[in-house]
């Protein structure tokens, strides 16, 4: 499975604050399941904080929620993209610094964090926990010593290589910024006139807000007593976006909002794409539940082919559970996911999915469908293949670990045992959505807007 690093909720001046933030990390929980967390702000000005390591619902009781005073909050949902999981790197972080609580929630991964952190730590400072959102405060302290907040976050901000969603919280000021590329979406809405912010526009819908606009890639947006406002974070902004592809194929809840797409409507659409660049003789088309059944829709209307449900999930799947004998084979492939045994017997089957890393589920299942007795079984994949690594916050493998990054198309056939096999296009994925010069695809074909630096990675900063 393949893991984004992290969702992000804020609300400003409503007396359900945390409640609400609580239900915009639930909405989001997708985005990251290995922590959580939540600060509120009072009308005294005393800032409080809650989080813990799992789900939303089991960190939070309804007696945390009564805690979390105020009518300001800011969430955050976690999965680390490396190192190991830690509450220490649970966010928001929040520090006292000068008589002001600062609290920061990020989403995404800094390319020159180790490069930041050096530079600190040769300047003094002391880090305590393995998180480049760490850096990022103590790069903002430094700013906010010299400057006013507006500024402050700007010249932090001006430091930062790489893909950065941040909502800052400084006393009763609440700033949402988005990097110069937009790489990870971050939207506005607004419940009883009270803003809100959003990673996807699903966490609006839960709490019945209103979706405004998408925070703009380069905007910062602050939000105060004094009102709100939109500022620029820098002149020198790139030619173009580079919105991450991978949202959309992938990551964000179907009926979410992202970048300006509707992302239901564009996952149909490249399956669409995909069964006009290669469709099989089948009998019928069959997805990968849950992440395969949007483009699977798309491919069987596209190639007027029945649409089945032969695999079946259990959605009651938690994160642990009691471990099999060593007897039980692939134990921990079919309890989340069984065939329906009659579908398959002597069927041609065309798989449609919307992605292949390692390859090792797609080996695991299509061995399963041909013990079931398909007579064929054929891939089709709602993306082109991933051969180079993420740096901006998805957990992608390793090169070595990306099967199409070490091996051709014929081999990746010959290996998941497949009688054919086709991966959608580059050009055909930019066909579906609406403004297909704006997105970044480096993990296709290894063109990073923001290159890494010579250190990235080494110590295992993550976001």
């Amino acid at each position: 499975m393949i893991h984004h690093s992290c969702g992000l909720f804020a609300v400003y001046g409503h007396e359900d604050a945390s409640r609400l933030t609580y239900f915009g990390l639930y909405a989001q929980q997708h985005r990251g399941q290995e922590s959580c967390g939540i600060v509120s702000r009072a009308e005294d000005g005393h800032c409080y904080q809650y989080k813990g390591m799992g789900l939303v619902p089991d960190v939070f009781e309804e007696k945390h929620l009564q805690k979390l005073k105020g009518t300001v909050a800011l969430g955050h949902v976690r999965y680390s993209t490396t190192g190991r999981p830690s509450i220490i790197n649970a966010q928001p972080l929040m520090i006292h610094y000068k008589d002001k609580y600062i609290a920061i929630a990020h989403n995404g991964n800094l390319v020159n964090a180790v490069d930041l952190r050096r530079e600190l730590e040769d300047d003094g400072a002391v880090f305590m926990a393995t998180s480049d959102t760490e850096v990022i405060m103590h790069v903002f302290v430094r700013e906010l010593a010299k400057h006013d907040v507006i500024d402050a976050v700007r010249a932090t901000c001006n430091k930062l290589r790489g893909a950065y969603c941040l909502l800052f919280l400084i006393d009763d000021t609440l700033v949402a910024v988005r990097d110069p590329y937009g790489f990870h979406p971050l939207s506005l809405g607004r419940l009883d006139k009270a803003p809100v912010l959003a990673s996807e526009t699903c966490a609006f819908d839960l709490m019945e807000a209103e979706y405004e606009h998408n925070i703009r890639p380069g905007e910062m947006y602050v939000i105060s007593p004094d009102g709100e406002m939109s500022l620029n974070l820098t002149d020198n902004m790139p030619e173009r976006p580079r919105q991450c592809i991978f949202e959309l194929v992938y990551f964000a809840r179907p009926d979410s909002y992202i970048f300006g797409e509707q992302v239901y409507q564009c996952r149909k659409q490249m399956g669409w794409q995909l069964a006009h660049e290669s469709t099989p003789d089948a009998d019928f088309i069959m997805p990968f539940p849950d992440s395969g059944v949007y483009p699977a829709i798309g491919f069987a209307q596209s190639a007027e082919i029945p649409y089945e449900h032969a695999m079946i999930r259990n959605h009651y799947v938690g994160r642990t559970f009691i471990q099999p004998s060593q007897s039980m084979r692939n134990f921990g492939v079919r309890v989340k996911i069984n065939p329906v045994r009659e579908m398959i017997d002597g069927k041609r089957i065309c798989i449609v999915d919307d992605s292949i890393v390692r390859g090792t589920t797609m080996s695991t299942r299509v061995k399963k469908l041909r013990e079931l007795g398909a007579k064929e079984v054929h891939i089709r994949i709602s993306c082109p293949p991933v051969r180079f690594p993420c740096y901006y916050g998805i957990d992608f493998a390793s090169p070595k670990e990306l099967i199409a990054a070490n091996y051709s198309l014929d081999e990746i056939k010959k290996i998941l045992d497949v009688d054919s096999l086709h991966f959608l296009s580059k050009e055909g994925l930019l066909r579906s959505v609406m403004h297909e010069d704006q997105y970044c695809t480096a993990c296709f074909d290894g063109d990073y807007p923001v290159k890494p630096c010579s250190l990235y990675g080494k110590f295992g900063l993550e976001s």
